[in-house]
């Protein structure tokens, strides 16, 4: 995928939801995965011409692996004339050493969140842009069908009121497909993931199965798409 259709689905999902104002500060959740930079590079990119004025910045959280080399997202970052900050924290030691955890992403989850919103608030960045693609979105929903029994998924937008921040999520109208492409395309600096349990998880078996589904009955991705867009599930009504 090129990126000026990249630019046009970021902005057509930017527009639609009202996820930038005048003046906000924006920080790009970055795990060093294919998502997160792609949504970097696509919005250091909207920036230029977006009517709406913002600046961004590029966070990651270091969960304490000590096999994680984050030197060629600095170089990313700097390319893309975007401040990179880097929080240091011992989460991968609490969880994995001392509390020794036999599902440990939730916790790990909570923990990352923690401390990225603290490290936001410390700078006065408002917003914080996550990387889920339209398959996050269908995937989330289904986790919910099967082990919930409710239909529902995240917000295109959420506020979060205990830490005054405000979470969007520019990717949504993306395929995983096109990022993989747009990846592939321009040569982003991807880096693997140094979770012990990474590809193992329940998402990446609802994952999976939606996939074959899809395989099965060609376009039910884009229905099941359909179906969240015209549901009420909070914040996704136009």
């Amino acid at each position: 995928m090129e990126l000026q259709r990249v630019l046009s689905l970021v902005r057509k999902a930017v527009d639609d939801y009202e996820m930038i104002n005048d003046g906000d500060k924006i920080a790009v959740g970055i795990s060093g995965g294919k998502d997160s930079l792609t949504l970097l590079k696509a919005l250091s990119h909207l920036k230029k011409f977006y009517p709406k004025k913002f600046d961004l910045f590029a966070v990651t959280v270091d969960l304490g692996f000590n096999n994680l080399n984050l030197d060629k997202i600095k170089v990313f970052c700097k390319e893309l004339d975007v401040e990179y900050i880097i929080v240091k924290t011992d989460i991968a030691q609490i969880v994995f050493e001392e509390r020794k955890e036999s599902n440990p992403c939730s916790l790990c989850a909570k923990m990352r969140k923690g401390a990225l919103n603290s490290a936001l608030k410390e700078r006065n960045i408002n917003k914080v842009a996550y990387a889920h693609h339209k398959d996050d979105v269908i995937d989330t929903m289904m986790m919910s069908l099967i082990y919930e029994g409710r239909f529902h998924t995240f917000s295109p937008v959420t506020y979060l009121d205990k830490t005054d921040l405000y979470v969007i999520r520019p990717l949504i109208y993306m395929n995983e497909a096109d990022v993989i492409g747009f990846v592939n395309n321009y040569d982003i600096p991807v880096v693997k993931s140094p979770c012990p349990v990474d590809k193992t998880t329940k998402r990446e078996y609802v994952k999976n199965l939606v996939k074959q589904i899809n395989r099965d009955n060609p376009g039910v991705k884009e229905r099941m798409f359909t179906a969240i867009k015209d549901s009420n599930i909070n914040g996704w009504t136009l």
